[in-house]
C-alpha cells in the first residue's frame, strides 16, 4: 500500500475528481478526511468506502472561510496526531456564458486561490509541527494557457494556483514539506459547468486530444497518489500534467 496509516484531508471530495481520489487513497491505506459543502454527498462516499474496509470520515468545510479551515486542521491533527498529505482539490468551473462578468470572477478567485492558499496555510502549520508532509493543488491546463471558453477568471485563479505551488514548495523545502501542482485537461465537466458541458463543444475539444478522449477521475487520482506518495519524495514545485496530450501541440 502506497499510502499506508498516512493521514490525509481531500477537499471537494464528495464527487467528481475529488471523489476518485478519496477512494484511491482510501484503497492505498490511508485515513481520507473527505471535506466539501456537499453533505448528503460526502456521508454517502464516506460510508462505502468505510464499507469496503477502507477509513474516511467526513467534515464540512468552505474552502473560502479561514475559520472553518483552522478548525478542520486542528480537529484531524486533534484525533490522528498529524496530517501527511492535503489536497487541495475543491473549486468551481469558469465554464459560463458571461466571461466578463466581474461577480464571477470573484467567486473563482475566492473559491479556487483563496480556498488553495488557505488550505496551504494551515496545510504547512500543521505539517511543520510533524516533520514534512505533502500537499497537491489541482489547477488545470487553463492556468497554464489562455482559452476562449472559459471566463479569463478562471485562467486567472488556476495559474495563481499554479505559482501559489511554486512558492510554497521554495519556502517550505527545508522543512520537509513538498508542494506540487496537478493540471487535468479536458475531463467530466463539473458539476458547475455551463459551457463546457455542451456535447457540440466537447466533440469539438476532443478533436485536439492526441489520444482523442476525454480524461476521468481515475486519470487524475493516479496523478496525486503518486505525488502524495514517498515514491515522489525528491519532487516539489513542479506541475504534472494530466490531459492526454493538449498541450503538446
Amino acid at each position: 500500500m502506497r499510502l499506508k496509516g498516512k493521514i490525509s484531508i481531500i477537499t471537494g471530495a464528495a464527487h467528481g475528481m475529488g471523489e476518485s481520489t478519496a477512494r484511491r487513497f482510501a484503497r492505498e491505506g490511508a485515513v481520507v478526511v473527505i471535506a466539501d459543502v456537499l453533505d448528503a454527498e460526502g456521508a454517502k462516499v464516506v460510508a462505502e468506502i468505510n464499507a469496503q474496509g477502507g477509513k474516511a470520515e467526513y467534515v464540512h468545510l468552505d474552502v473560502t472561510q479561514e475559520t472553518e479551515w483552522k478548525s478542520l486542521v486542528a480537529s484531524t491533527v486533534q484525533r490522528h496526531g498529524r496530517l501527511d498529505v492535503l489536497v487541495n482539490n475543491a473549486g468551481i468551473s469558469g465554464a459560463v456564458p458571461d466571461r466578463m462578468d466581474v461577480a464571477m470572477f470573484d467567486r473563482l478567485m475566492n473559491v479556487n486561490a483563496r480556498g488553495t492558499f488557505l488550505g496551504i496555510k494551515y496545510g504547512i502549520e500543521a505539517m511543520l509541527g510533524t516533520g514534512g508532509g505533502s500537499i497537491v493543488n489541482i489547477s488545470s491546463i487553463s492556468g497554464l494557457v489562455g482559452q476562449e471558453f472559459v471566463h479569463m477568471g478562471y485562467n486567472a485563479a488556476k495559474a495563481g494556483i499554479h505559482l501559489l505551488t511554486k512558492s510554497a514548495a521554495l519556502q517550505f523545502g527545508k522543512d520537509g514539506i513538498r508542494v506540487n501542482s496537478v493540471h487535468p485537461g479536458i475531463m467530466a465537466p463539473m458539476r458547475t459547468s455551463v459551457t463546457a458541458a455542451d456535447p457540440a463543444l466537447r466533440a469539438k475539444l476532443l478533436e485536439t486530444i492526441p489520444l482523442r478522449r476525454a480524461g476521468n477521475g481515475d486519470d487524475t487520482a493516479n496523478a496525486v497518489l503518486f505525488l502524495a506518495s514517498d515514491e515522489a519524495s525528491y519532487i516539489t514545485g513542479t506541475e504534472l500534467v494530466v490531459d492526454g496530450g493538449f498541450l503538446a501541440g
